[in-house]
């Protein structure tokens, strides 16, 4: 049997074994693993051949916090998944210390699946609620990275006004927020507000790289961004030391820059109704 069609067996496999109950579950082919709350959306991928290597765009593109912060001390990420952003940190950046916050011990239990590196000094998985942890822990990361979901979408208590408070006062004095959403969320004009009041002018949305997924990029560290001419010279200078495109981040940083300074954003977005329903 060839490779596409043992890829093709594994996919129809997969589709016909869904139980649609919202169990993280994987679909594995001779060249990649995938982690999915329902056959329809994927919610991490690995590459067999580069289990580190960061695939799906939308990761990329969050991994753009390095034109603001490149060494940053302590990252914290909310929501573990299939472990693509924990890895590439822990590979990467090796004067970081990563705390990967995931709800679900389901999610945890496929970590040695992923390749995810057992907890020690630098990296450690902990299960519990991620909106709960930001507001208690007592370490102040440089990083907030939120890119938590379960099988209906993104729980709301992570697009709370709350929340963001608390990760405004969470970080540290130059730190980053960013927020990875899908497309389809009609509450998005609504994280951008409550974000814009805490973080002012220095917040971006804007599409992720081949993806539709947008990414929120906030910064505590100045009441604007750098100019794209310093974030490409900051993306070129690392690029030596980063496979990422680091130079379309840039740029989609600033073009979202502009977008979430549109008040005729709101108005342009496809809101079902103007009540926020997630309870703000």
């Amino acid at each position: 049997m060839n490779n596409s069609h043992a890829s093709f067996d594994a996919y129809m496999k997969f589709f016909a074994g869904s139980r649609g109950d919202g169990a993280p579950t994987v679909l594995e082919t001779q060249h990649s693993l995938s982690l999915h709350f329902d056959p329809l959306a994927t919610q991490s991928f690995m590459s067999r051949r580069d289990p580190d290597r960061l695939v799906l765009g939308y990761t990329r593109t969050m991994m753009g916090f390095l034109l603001l912060q490149p060494a940053p001390v302590r990252i914290s990420m909310i929501g573990l998944g299939g472990g693509s952003l924990a890895k590439y940190c822990y590979r990467h950046l090796v004067d970081s210390k990563v705390v990967a916050v995931e709800i679900d011990p389901a999610v945890i239990a496929l970590r040695d699946r992923f390749h995810i590196p057992p907890d020690d000094e630098r990296f450690e998985v902990i299960c519990t609620d991620g909106a709960e942890y930001v507001k208690e822990v007592d370490a102040r990361p440089d990083v907030i990275l939120v890119d938590g979901f379960v099988a209906h979408g993104m729980p709301a208590q992570l697009g709370s006004a709350d929340f963001y408070a608390a990760c405004h006062a969470r970080l540290s004095d130059n730190g980053v927020l960013v927020a990875n959403f899908v497309e389809n969320d009609p509450d998005i004009p609504y994280y951008l507000q409550d974000v814009r009041q805490l973080f002012g002018k220095s917040v971006s949305i804007a599409l992720a790289e081949e993806s539709c997924n947008y990414t929120l990029f906030a910064w505590k560290g100045a009441t604007r961004f750098p100019s794209r001419e310093t974030l490409l010279e900051r993306a070129n200078a690392l690029a030596s030391i980063h496979p990422l495109n680091l130079r379309s981040a840039a740029r989609r940083l600033k073009q979202g820059e502009r977008l979430a300074s549109d008040f005729a954003f709101r108005q342009n977005w496809a809101v079902g109704d103007t009540s926020k329903s997630n309870g703000h």
